[in-house]
Order: C-alpha cells, then sequence, then structure tokens
C-alpha cells in the first residue's frame, strides 16, 4: 500500500508552490515555530478527548465504533451556521455530543445498522431537521461505514484499526479509499489529495488506546477550515484581497475550487514547515495542528469570518 501521507505532502508543496490566491509567509514560520507552546516529547497531548462531546471509557469495540461512526460524518462545517446547535458549543461539538449521547443511552449502532441508517434517525440523534441536507449526507457516510465494518471486517469496528498493523498511515490509506472518507481535489490538472478524516480518523483510534501506532507522527495536518484561518490571523498565510473579501462577506468558497485548494494546501504545507523549523523530533504535524484548531476557539478567531465550503470533506 502507497504512503498517502507522502502523497499528500508532495502534492500541497506543489500547490503551495504555485498558488495564486493564497501566499505563505516563510521567513516568519521560524520564530512562530518556536513561540507555539507545544507539549514536550512523551508529555500529554495538546488537546485530549472532550468527556461531554467524546467516549472516553469502554471496551475497545465501543471506542473504535464511537470514533469510526464520529469521523464518517465529522463534516459539515459549510453547513454548521445552519445547524441548530447546542448552547456553548459549535458545529462539530454539536454533533460530538449527540454521538455520544446515543452510545451512553443505547450502546453503539451494529455496523449492519448503520449499513441502513436514514437521515430521519440521524436528525433525531443530532436534534437536526430530518430534511436539513446535512443529514442526508451523514446518513449516507455511515450507510458506506457499515457496508465496509460489515463485508470487510465481519462486523467489528476494532477490526479496521487491528488491520493496519500497527501502521496510522497504512489505516488512513485504507480508509481513503471508502467512500465515506473520501477526500481528493484537483488543482491545475493534478491530484491533490488531502484525507483530512481518514488521518483523523487513525490518530484518534490511536489516542483512544484502540491502537499503538508505530507511525503516528507520519500523519499530517488535518485540512479543514480553522487551521488556516488561526494561520492567517496569526500572520503565516495571506489571502487575495478579493478572496478574503468574499470571506468576509460570507459567500460560500466553492469545494474544488482554486480558492479553496490552495486554502487547504498551503496551510498543510505550513504546518510541516513549522514542525521542520522546530528541533528535530520534538513535534509533529498532528500536534501542530490540534494546538492550533483548539487555538481557533478562541474569541479573536471566532469573531472573524472563516472560509465556508459545502462538502463532505471538512
Amino acid at each position: 500500500m502507497s504512503d498517502v501521507t507522502s502523497l499528500v505532502r508532495s502534492a500541497c508543496a506543489r500547490v503551495a508552490a504555485r498558488a495564486r490566491h493564497v501566499s505563505l509567509d516563510r521567513e516568519a514560520i521560524p520564530a512562530y515555530a518556536a513561540g507555539l507552546p507545544l507539549p514536550a516529547r512523551g508529555a500529554a497531548r495538546v488537546a485530549g478527548p472532550d468527556p461531554q462531546a467524546h467516549l472516553t471509557t469502554g471496551s475497545e469495540e465501543e471506542l473504535a465504533a464511537f470514533w469510526l461512526t464520529l469521523d464518517a460524518i465529522n463534516f459539515g462545517s459549510g453547513w454548521f451556521p445552519t445547524l441548530r446547535k447546542r448552547p456553548g458549543r459549535s458545529g462539530y461539538y454539536t454533533v460530538a455530543t449527540g454521538v455520544r449521547e446515543r452510545f451512553a443511552a443505547a450502546g453503539p449502532w451494529h455496523a449492519r445498522e448503520l449499513a441502513r441508517i436514514g437521515a430521519h434517525e440521524v436528525a433525531t440523534v443530532l436534534g437536526q431537521d430530518p430534511a436539513h441536507e446535512l443529514m442526508a449526507l451523514f446518513a449516507r457516510s455511515l450507510n458506506d461505514l457499515g457496508r465496509h465494518v460489515e463485508n470487510d471486517h465481519g462486523g467489528e469496528f476494532r477490526g479496521v484499526a487491528q488491520s493496519a498493523k500497527s501502521s496510522a498511515v497504512a489505516l488512513a490509506g485504507q480508509l481513503a479509499g471508502w467512500d465515506c472518507f473520501a477526500d481528493v481535489s484537483s488543482y491545475d490538472g493534478f491530484a491533490v489529495p488531502f484525507y483530512k478524516r481518514a488521518q483523523i480518523a487513525a490518530a484518534d483510534l490511536g489516542d483512544a488506546g484502540v491502537a499503538r501506532w508505530h507511525d503516528r507522527d507520519r500523519l499530517t495536518m488535518f485540512a479543514d477550515n480553522l487551521v488556516p484561518h488561526v494561520l492567517r490571523l496569526d500572520g503565516i498565510l495571506r489571502f487575495a484581497p478579493d478572496l478574503l473579501a468574499r470571506i468576509g462577506n460570507g459567500e460560500l468558497v466553492e469545494h474544488g475550487s482554486p480558492e479553496e485548494v490552495e486554502i487547504r494546501a498551503c496551510a498543510l504545507h505550513a504546518v510541516e514547515l513549522i514542525v521542520a523549523a522546530r528541533p528535530p523530533g520534538t513535534t509533529s504535524a498532528v500536534e501542530v495542528d490540534r494546538l492550533l484548531w483548539s487555538r481557533g476557539g478562541g474569541p479573536s478567531y471566532k469573531s472573524a469570518p472563516r472560509h465556508r465550503s459545502r462538502c463532505t470533506a471538512y
């Protein structure tokens, strides 16, 4: 199986080298990297699970089922402003909390149940309108997850992790081939894989103790719309004035457009440069991603508009 993370890195570096709408302030990276409050290697992770939104105890099978189920629907940020959010919670945490509460009340869905789940049941669990476009997309993704777990792994969610044989990269590569985790764009005639959710699923399963990866540090940043926003406000990324104006006006940025691909790719490449600017072996793209993602929840970042794209990638 090919190293999908190498493909992601090389494609994003290629986009960053020819980007027209997003630029990277390379000279600012060394000081920025040195100033990030990242934990020492072996210390506690930057951001652990939230027990109000995530399943943190249970058997390996239950934890594997939770994280694969949640990561299969860990998208829809372009629609989040239209969701019924829980008080004080973001769109992601609203969805995650709904899934956790379902697990706490009734246990995991069986794979065969996910294979036939519909938008109405998804909406009920998440406290949303069944007619909301995102509910059907969530159901479709869960259907695909359920079919793969049932047909490829005998209905065992932990079997998905076990099949990767201690390699987070191998698991990401496996999941990247499933429709429910698909995430490849096109730019100037070449493919740009991101595999945001396939990679975050691998990280989540490792952090939950379901798997013990020997290559977790090979995962890339989880390319979404929040980390690029943080990097822009922190002065590492610069957006063209017309793109910035559109985002400020609340206009959607089309998924797969040159602008949207550049935003994700330049952010991912910036994180690679940040990791490279730190002392060797002291951090990883996953830790930088989680630090910046957590930072994005701060008031100054939340008060500024970030780009929104309606897609199943993030």
